[in-house]
């Protein structure tokens, strides 16, 4: 098979700028660069850089995974999240029954065999969660981890696996257990204390998930979730900068104070991105109300968001005061390091997937690729 050639003006390699490059694609990597526009080359016009990764997405496209668990839907979220730049996702499961994980597992499993384009794995943000701090999730089926909880997060066909729990209510052994079979533990929707989160952390955990939401705070004499999260210096945590569920002062202060590359912009995105709709039906006959760009349940609570990863970069940009560069790493390169991606993902080298995003010079989306394949 012969390579496919792209010339950029500007490219992001996940390191640096460089000009005038021409990349080639063999079977969906990249397999050389040259300097200068080779012949046949396509031309990308806007500034070429990596695929945007995002571990933490409900839905999109109108659809929303916890009310139709399919290949049909997970594809319909990876298409809608695609217009705005992310090349791989994980569907997430926020906390319902285990039936519905079940079901949510055999889609994800069939998706990774089928090769839908963006489909790396699944998240299961609950059920075993903090009551206190459960947010939008449905109080109803929150408990306690069981083996059949188990079952589905010890499979080995779902690709890339994170599960969103509170620490106080998972046991440091079950957490060694889940790590043991190949699960990312993240924290998150937990009002553990600063020792509960270490002990996590030493049994495995690796992640915090939407970091500032749903978790016990920082405070003088107390830590806190947060305060374990800035510190600790081997963990991840997602951000949503869609300027709703974090401020910008707050968001600003964890990228000066965490260690340089485990703050990864996510989006918690629900079915309204890449629509028009108003409202989708939730749990507990609740219903969930778009207002501009802020999304609430009927019974207040904010319920993930209408933000997408090329608009999560540009708000880094525009509202944190991060480079373009470094706005680019959180959505790509360090996402892909938490993931274990980072030799395919996040970077455009040799060797690396063909997975990148032709931006504008407003930071917005032109086009999309995916395994060299436009999206």
């Amino acid at each position: 098979m012969s390579a496919t050639k792209y010339f950029a003006t500007r490219l992001f390699s996940g390191e640096q700028f460089v000009q005038n490059v021409t990349f080639s694609v063999e079977d969906g990597v990249i397999t050389a660069f040259e300097y200068g526009q080779s012949e046949n080359a396509i031309v990308l016009e806007g500034t070429v850089v990596p695929g945007f990764i995002d571990v933490q997405v409900n839905g999109g496209g109108g659809a929303f995974f916890n009310a139709d668990q399919s290949v049909n839907c997970v594809d319909a979220i990876a298409k809608a999240h695609g217009q705005f730049g992310t090349t791989a996702l994980l569907p997430t499961l926020i906390t319902d029954s285990v039936e519905v994980m079940e079901r949510a597992a055999d889609a994800t499993a069939q998706a990774i065999k089928d090769q839908v384009p963006g489909i790396v794995g699944v998240h299961f943000e609950g059920p075993h969660l903090s009551m206190p701090k459960k947010g939008t999730h449905s109080e109803k089926f929150i408990r306690s981890i069981t083996e059949a909880e188990f079952a589905v997060f010890e499979r080995q066909d779902l690709g890339i696996k994170v599960v969103t729990l509170a620490p106080e209510n998972v046991s440091a052994s079950d957490i060694k257990r889940l790590v043991a079979a190949g699960v990312k533990v993240s924290i998150g929707h937990t009002n553990a204390d600063y020792p509960t989160v270490l002990a996590a952390l030493e049994a495995g955990a690796d992640g915090f998930t939407h970091l500032y939401n749903a978790m016990s705070a920082f405070t003088s004499r107390e830590p806190g979730v947060v305060g374990a999260a800035l510190t600790d210096t081997n963990a991840w945590c997602g951000l949503i900068v869609d300027g709703h569920h974090v401020h910008p002062v707050s968001a600003k202060f964890a990228i000066d104070s965490k260690t340089r590359g485990k703050i990864m912009l996510v989006t918690d995105a629900m079915p309204p991105v890449g629509t028009d709709d108003m409202e989708f039906d939730f749990f507990d006959g609740r219903k969930v109300i778009r207002t501009g760009d802020r999304l609430n349940s009927t019974t207040g609570e904010l319920a993930g968001s209408v933000l997408d990863m090329a608009g999560a970069v540009r708000n880094t940009i525009n509202t944190l005061d991060v480079s373009y560069a470094e706005a680019l790493r959180m959505a790509s390169l360090y996402p892909a390091q938490y993931l274990g991606l980072g030799n395919r993902k996040g970077r455009l080298v040799v060797g690396a997937d063909a997975d990148f995003v032709v931006m504008d010079n407003e930071f917005y989306a032109r086009e999309t690729y995916v395994a060299g394949a436009k999206r």
